[in-house]
């Protein structure tokens, strides 16, 4: 057995915690107080769910067929934005890096934008694209484009700046310069989490353009509410069916190519 005595923590390192707990205690009780969270009343209403959820049961299954074009326009949406957003992403990745970029001013301004950038929900963006472009999986495609940039900049930067300092250290050593950097020392081993990001970025656009179709931006979301407004939720379940055979066969796939890299 370890005789080590056991450190001590100091009396402002226990007044710093009882405080961060003080705080999160209030975060808490003015939330659940400022939502009206009554869970007597979530508890008495959950019957009530029983008759809506027999509605949407069972799907049309027939009902694929109608929605294929508008489901494969949705998976085109997130294939195009994805790709787009992870090649608009690589520049703010190495500027938003502090072991990659040593000015501080381009990495505050780098950030800057991320912060910018993923404040916008991506209905606001799909609805300004929409009045700029007009309804249609463009608009659609832009909105995702902005959205899958935020996301995989900011996952990529994170993880960039985790990366073993030893070969950044002998790049720097052998006076190689900023491409040769990049490309022996961070390339390397940032790629597998690159790939990784975007697989995970496109997985959540295929679900994210389901619903940019509400504001006119093409895809399965404008029949996803025209069925909702009608009150057919056996095809509102067939979309979800749908949408959610998708998404399995795309994390199959983001799966299996993140297997070979990693």
């Amino acid at each position: 057995m370890s005789n080590r005595p056991k450190p001590i923590r100091s009396p402002q390192k226990r007044i710093m915690t009882l405080l961060l707990l003080a705080v999160l205690v209030f975060l808490y009780i003015d939330s659940v107080v400022h939502t009206e969270a009554d869970f007597v009343e979530l508890w008495e209403s959950l019957p009530n769910m029983g008759p809506l959820f027999s509605e949407f049961w069972p799907p049309d299954l027939t009902y694929f067929q109608t929605i294929l074009d508008p489901m494969l326009e949705t998976v085109r949406m997130a294939i195009v934005g994805t790709t787009f957003g992870a090649l608009l992403a690589i520049p703010i990745i190495l500027l938003a890096s502090r072991n990659v970029t040593q000015n501080a001013t381009l990495v505050m301004l780098a950030r800057s934008i991320l912060n910018v950038v993923r404040t916008l929900p991506e209905l606001l963006m799909a609805s300004i694209f929409v009045a700029v472009f007009g309804l249609g999986p463009f608009a659609g495609m832009l909105a995702l484009t902005i959205f899958s940039f935020g996301i995989i900049a900011k996952l990529c930067y994170e993880s960039v700046e985790t990366i073993d300092p030893g070969p950044l250290e002998a790049m720097n050593a052998v006076g190689a310069n900023k491409l040769q950097f990049i490309g022996y020392a961070v390339v390397p081993q940032s790629l597998p989490s690159f790939v990784a990001y975007v697989l995970y970025t496109f997985e959540v656009c295929v679900r994210a353009s389901s619903i940019l179709g509400y504001v006119g931006a093409g895809g399965i979301g404008i029949v996803l509410k025209t069925n909702l407004d009608n009150y057919r939720y056996e095809n509102v379940m067939s979309i979800i069916v749908f949408t959610l055979i998708i998404v399995v066969v795309i994390d199959w796939i983001s799966s299996t190519i993140r297997e070979k890299l990693l």
